[in-house]
């Protein structure tokens, strides 16, 4: 299966979405604070996603950025495989440090990278705990409109449609 990927910097109306670099993986895994980031930058969820990052890997994390500050992270957890329809297929995963929550980021960040996915034919699929609701919603308002049941942790699998 042969998939284009999306660009290194996605961009949308007030964020950039940057693909890490060995040096800021390197500072996550080392603990070691840079200026450009929010104080409460990196959070475990971060720190997680450092674990999946492979050098030169556009499917790897991103920072999420608002002028000058990193508030959080987003990306896939790997490149696209095919699912059982056939169709390629991705996980999404994002999270923002708690002062940049309710301001629309995470639903702006994910809508740039639809749009990246969509002009790709990757279809997105995100795993989330049913008790948090603030993500359930970016989701829902992402489109992610196919549940997919759960994982073995108890979180729903929520699919969005290729468009």
């Amino acid at each position: 299966m042969s998939v284009t990927v999306i660009p290194d910097v996605v961009t949308s109306g007030r964020l950039r979405l940057p693909l890490w670099s060995a040096d800021e993986v390197a500072d996550i895994h080392a603990g070691r604070r840079r200026p450009e980031w929010h104080p409460d930058f990196p959070r475990p969820d971060d720190r997680d996603a450092a674990t999946l990052w492979r050098a030169g890997d556009p499917w790897g994390p991103r920072s999420i950025v608002r002028g000058r500050t990193v508030l959080g992270s987003i990306g896939f957890f790997g490149a696209p495989e095919e699912a059982g329809d056939g169709m390629a297929e991705v996980e999404v995963g994002y999270g923002l440090v708690a002062e940049a929550r309710g301001w629309g980021f995470a639903t702006e960040a994910l809508g740039a990278l639809l749009a990246g996915t969509d002009a790709v034919g990757v279809r997105v699929r995100a795993s989330v705990d049913p008790e948090n609701r603030p993500s359930i919603r970016v989701l829902a308002k992402s489109g992610f409109t196919d549940l997919r049941g759960s994982t073995e942790d108890g979180e729903l699998v929520m699919v969005r449609p290729l468009r």
